[in-house]
């Protein structure tokens, strides 16, 4: 097992159950269908993490199913904004700690509000990014709601 991320060592904290799928990093194709159909996951339970600037309220970070979009203007209404755009690539890092394709929703650097959709309370198990590029953790919604103190919302088109 490679070193602990930052997000794997949060749930440890937690004492959070959680499984862990490494999936081979292709930095030309980073689609989520790309990861579920190499791991035999259902795509609807693999959430990508997105981060987002706000005109009011800074930075938010949204989880949103794999097969679905980000619905900027749902984000916007939940997170108290008037207007919000992804943030730029380059800025990920900065922002987060971690590096594009590798985006955790637990575990940045700074404590953002998070906004997980509503879609996830579907499953049992859904999957995130573990932290690193070519890592996902496997864990119950509940458990990714209170890991980050998300606000559940209908967020995903």
């Amino acid at each position: 097992m490679s070193k602990k991320t930052n997000a794997l060592r949060l749930l440890d904290a937690q004492k959070v159950q959680y499984e862990i799928v490494k999936y081979r990093y292709d930095a030309g194709d980073l689609s989520v269908e790309k990861i579920a159909e190499e791991n035999g996951l259902q795509l609807e339970r693999i959430f990508k993490t997105l981060v987002a600037k706000g005109d009011k309220n800074g930075v938010a970070i949204a989880v949103v199913p794999g097969h679905k979009n980000l619905d900027l203007k749902a984000l916007a209404r939940a997170s108290g904004n008037k207007k919000m755009a992804l943030a730029p690539v380059k800025d990920i890092q900065g922002l987060t700690g971690y590096i594009r394709g590798g985006c955790s929703p637990m575990g940045m650097k700074k404590e953002y509000p998070v906004f997980l959709d509503v879609s996830a309370l579907s499953y049992s198990l859904i999957y995130v990014n573990a932290g690193q590029r070519g890592m996902l953790v496997g864990l119950p919604p509940e458990a990714l709601k209170e890991a980050t103190k998300a606000e559940v919302t209908d967020i995903a088109e």
